[in-house]
């Protein structure tokens, strides 16, 4: 609005404009890295307190647990790290989005509030859409936890003389098998859930852009 045609430029107002986008800018910048560090160092902090509490956990163990059970080496280092993955992804786009929506919430309302509401009224369908998809996904990702494996593994493995002295090499194998089974059946339908939730949420926003554009017409 400030560059009409030539000769109907307003520098003033166009340098105000340019100084607002540059402080908007550098505001976002330095809240991006606050965000960074803060999310980074309260994941971590949290992964070494399961770690330090797990391991602590295991010293007190009975006996009679740590035979009947298989070794959790893999729940302290695979499953900790993913945990940590999560969190770290789930803590950047909580915030990041808020931002995102209260933003755009309140620049939509400063140019119309009619057409505002279409958008309130229509994406919530979003939200039903990824609670859907996310309890599903959610109990496929948790029984695809590697550790039952790794033990299985680790056991098998570190224990050979014993596996070859009782003859279990073929208890071990079917064990084994059945464990990759389900684990490949879970990572087949976690990974489909998952991506199912893009092409789902672009599908709510198709609507709607198309119910801004028609009122937006009218």
């Amino acid at each position: 609005d400030c560059m009409i045609e030539k000769g109907l430029v307003s520098f003033p107002d166009l340098k105000l404009v340019l100084l607002q986008l540059a402080v908007v800018t550098a505001i976002s910048a330095i809240s991006q890295w606050v965000m960074s560090l803060l999310t980074n160092k309260m994941t971590y902090k949290i992964v070494d307190d399961i770690r330090r509490r797990v391991f602590a956990h295991m010293e007190i163990l009975p006996l009679r647990y740590m035979d009947a059970h298989q070794p959790a080496i893999s729940r302290i280092s695979t499953d900790v790290d993913q945990f940590s993955d999560g969190l770290l992804m789930g803590f950047t786009q909580l915030f990041s989005g808020v931002m995102t929506i209260l933003g755009t919430l309140g620049f939509m309302i400063s140019i119309d509030g009619r057409i505002t509401l279409i958008v309130v009224l229509i994406t919530p369908l979003s939200f039903f859409v990824a609670n859907f998809i996310a309890k599903r996904t959610f109990t496929m990702f948790r029984l695809q936890t590697r550790a039952e494996m790794t033990s299985l593994v680790e056991e098998m493995v570190g224990n050979q003389k014993v596996v070859k002295a009782f003859a279990y090499e073929k208890e071990a194998e079917e064990q084994f098998d059945d464990i990759n089974q389900r684990l490949q059946s879970c990572s087949l339908k976690a990974t489909f859930f998952s991506s199912i939730t893009n092409p789902s949420t672009r599908f709510v926003n198709g609507l709607v852009y198309t119910g801004v554009g028609i009122f937006g017409a009218f």
